[in-house]
């Protein structure tokens, strides 16, 4: 970082900053509601929260990690709405049990809040890709498993020798942010889980999902609310062919109008469903895949392109699980994990939004070690977003040709 991008210096540390985008009252006032500042005496709700986001900032791998780095801070600390740094036990206590659903909360209000500064935000970017095509907001729904250690959290174990948490997700296509979301341990089938997941879903919008959360019962439910829906047809459906619609070649190899022969399938879906096959590239490979859907009107290749955009929420789980401190857990109970699950997704939400509305232009994964390098530095954060980079302005080719010189010719 050379002279002139320098970022110009502020009062506040970055923490602060970051941390500034929370509403004041919103934390006191949520832990009121969940009854959870009763049981807070020497250490607030705020102060836990705070703690939380700096364990996500930082990587830390323990509650010492933690504590030592916020004692050793404590100067900077206090001036965040007056934040104290914990004590080991006090820390552990309150991952134990202070209710995490104060967590949950806290993320969907500040993620409202975040959306209402800036209603682009929220609206995300509807003019590129399939996008483009389907005016209209698409969901993609999926499930990432959250790997534990099974000698110490038994109540996450879901085979012999293996523990391990569920982040069941409906991602917003065009915004790529969360728009529900259950954390839950991965004993249950994802099927379980469709119905809470796509509950919120307006008449009109599309929902893309994996053929794990195929169930019929409830497709025919989103068909009778007016939702679209796109997803994978199991191997062992058995179906019958009713109608062959016309194909014009490429990856698509047969589109067909199809009934349901199983007997308790066809009490949960009586009505006609779409069956497009096609030739999908995978590992380099084509391969035959068979694609459901409800929507007779949009061509097979639409069809197939909505699925493909299942794998963006692919991309976010790869993202939040390689950046954000999701791998070393503060604590073994399952309160404690979904505290720190959800001040993950917080954190993310808020490092999103920071780039969002400074022009940050390089990767997630970039911005996240910015922030953990520059956390207690008195930078002017929209300075340092907007002024950090190798090569900052508009790139372009000089377009006059020069004169080469070799020596000795």
């Amino acid at each position: 970082m050379n002279k002139s991008t320098i970022p110009s210096r502020s009062k506040f540390a970055v923490l602060r900053q970051i941390c500034n985008l929370i509403p004041g009252h919103l934390v006191p006032k949520l832990a009121r509601e969940t009854g959870v500042d009763k049981k807070a005496r020497t250490f607030s709700p705020w102060s836990h929260l705070v703690s939380l986001i700096y364990a996500q900032l930082t990587h830390a791998i323990g509650l010492n990690d933690i504590c030592d780095g916020l004692r050793l801070h404590n100067g900077l600390l206090v001036t965040l709405r007056s934040a104290t740094p914990p004590s080991r036990n006090n820390l552990s206590h309150a991952n134990k049990k202070r209710d995490a659903s104060l967590a949950e909360r806290i993320f969907w209000s500040v993620l409202g809040h975040l959306q209402t500064l800036q209603p682009s935000f929220a609206r995300g970017n509807r003019g590129k890709g399939v996008a483009r095509r389907f005016r209209r907001v698409i969901h993609v729904v999926d499930s990432t498993t959250i790997q534990l250690v099974a000698s110490c959290m038994d109540w996450a174990k879901h085979r012999r020798r293996k523990a391990a948490a569920k982040c069941h997700l409906r991602l917003d296509l065009h915004s790529f942010l969360p728009r529900f979301a259950i954390i839950d341990t991965a004993r249950e089938n994802d099927g379980k889980r469709s119905r809470e997941l796509c509950a919120a879903i307006r008449p009109g919008e599309i929902v893309v999902f994996d053929k794990a959360y195929l169930d019929f019962a409830h497709l025919f439910d989103l068909l009778q609310r007016g939702v679209f829906w796109v997803t994978r047809a199991k191997d062992n459906m058995a179906y019958q062919v009713i109608t062959t619609l016309p194909v014009s070649g490429g990856n698509i190899l047969r589109d067909e109008l199809i009934v349901l022969l199983t007997h308790s399938a066809a009490i949960d879906y009586p009505d006609v469903l779409r069956r497009i096959t096609a030739l999908v590239e995978v590992d380099g490979c084509e391969q035959e895949m068979a694609f459901l859907t409800n929507n007779m009107e949009w061509s097979p290749a639409s069809v197939a392109d909505l699925y493909r955009c299942r794998w963006s929420i692919e991309a976010f789980f790869k993202q939040i699980k390689q950046t954000l401190q999701l791998a070393d857990f503060l604590g073994h109970s399952a309160n404690a994990v979904r505290w720190q699950i959800w001040t993950a997704l917080l954190v993310y939400v808020l490092l999103r939004f920071l780039a969002f509305a400074h022009g940050w232009h390089h990767s997630f994964t970039r911005l996240f070690t910015l922030m953990r390098c520059a956390l207690w530095r008195r930078w002017d954060l929209p300075s340092l977003l907007q002024s950090y980079g190798i090569a900052s302005g508009a790139f372009r080719f000089i377009a006059t040709p020069q004169q080469p010189c070799f020596q000795g010719f």
